[in-house]
């Protein structure tokens, strides 16, 4: 025993008292541990525990472990409608495909039928307007002698349809239908007499002087004051002594001009049956055949008249090879 132990150590009687023991709060129970995760085949269990396998130490408080979810069953996928072997169709393909045969409906077919009509009308209507196009760019004056024109086109057929009326309907009252059929017949027959040149006329109209003192005035210029005649409604005409007809020409002859081969000399005198109301102011519009002639410094007067008389005559020619099929 050594000297330095106590006598309190030795006996025990020098200790002091312990205190007393505070009793331990009674343990919780512990949860159940939740139910382990399968084994997968990359698992490898401890050599030393094969059947126990501890789980890995770590200082953070290990979290439950939530029981593995079954897979859901997925929705069987459509076959494909594609048939092994065949090549894929392309756009054009199944455009086609879906054009022809075609699927037409009634409605449809009105609806093709109406537009078609309507693009009948557009295209009626765009030529129309091209039509009218060519007198945008006209001269006022020229607008204006192409409406004289029309308008006195317009009365003269009027007046042509109102005496065929007439003598359809003398033919229909006549008692005896064949003499009147005659009389028609001759009177028809010296009207083409007229046009023809071969019977003289005699009637209302105008006479027109042209003087060229410079010798500038050409046959095209007489041609184009013959022409505006026609067109206001000349129903006879004489060029100094010279009956003109449907077959009449014009040209420059040894500084002169010819009327069917024939020379004539200024001035120029046009005799004119016709109304003169008309055939003057159809000479005198802006742009016409008076001012077209006076800029060639020809003189030109138009002068009035209630009896023309044209007598030149034209020999009545026989046709060779036509005959009259009535």
């Amino acid at each position: 025993m050594s000297t330095n132990d106590s006598p309190e150590e030795q006996g025990g009687a020098g200790r002091p008292p312990e205190p007393p023991k505070v009793p331990e709060p009674p343990k919780m129970p512990k949860s159940p541990e939740p139910p382990k995760a399968p084994e997968t085949p990359e698992t490898s269990k401890s050599p030393e525990h094969p059947e126990h396998p501890e789980p890995p130490q770590s200082s953070q408080t290990p979290q439950s472990v939530q029981p593995p979810q079954s897979p859901e069953p997925q929705e069987p996928s459509e076959p494909s409608k594609e048939v092994p072997g065949q090549p894929e169709e392309t756009g054009r393909q199944r455009l086609a495909a879906g054009l022809w045969p075609p699927r037409v409906s009634r409605a449809q077919l009105i609806v093709a039928l109406l537009l078609f009509v309507l693009g009948l009308g557009l295209a009626i209507q765009v030529r129309s307007n091209s039509d009218s196009s060519a007198l945008r760019g006209a001269r006022q004056e020229d607008l204006v002698r192409i409406l004289d024109e029309l308008d006195g086109r317009t009365k003269r057929l009027e007046d042509e349809k109102q005496r065929l009326e007439d003598q359809r309907k003398e033919l229909e009252s006549s008692s005896n239908q064949a003499e009147e059929a005659r009389k028609q017949t001759v009177e028809k027959e010296r009207q083409l007499g007229i046009l023809a040149g071969t019977v003289a006329a005699q009637g209302p109209g105008i006479t027109l002087k042209i003087t060229d003192p410079t010798g500038q005035v050409q046959s095209d210029q007489l041609l184009d004051t013959l022409q505006e005649l026609r067109a206001a409604g000349a129903e006879a005409i004489q060029i100094n002594g010279v009956r003109i007809v449907a077959g009449s020409y014009f040209s420059d002859e040894n500084g002169g001009v010819a009327i069917d081969g024939k020379k004539i000399t200024q001035p120029y005198e046009f005799k004119v049956i016709g109304k003169p109301q008309d055939l003057e102011p159809a000479l005198n519009i802006p742009g016409g055949v008076v001012q077209t002639l006076e800029k060639e410094q020809a003189t030109v007067a138009v002068t009035r008249s209630a009896k023309i008389v044209v007598d030149a005559l034209r020999a009545a020619k026989q046709p060779d090879y036509a005959r009259s099929s009535s």
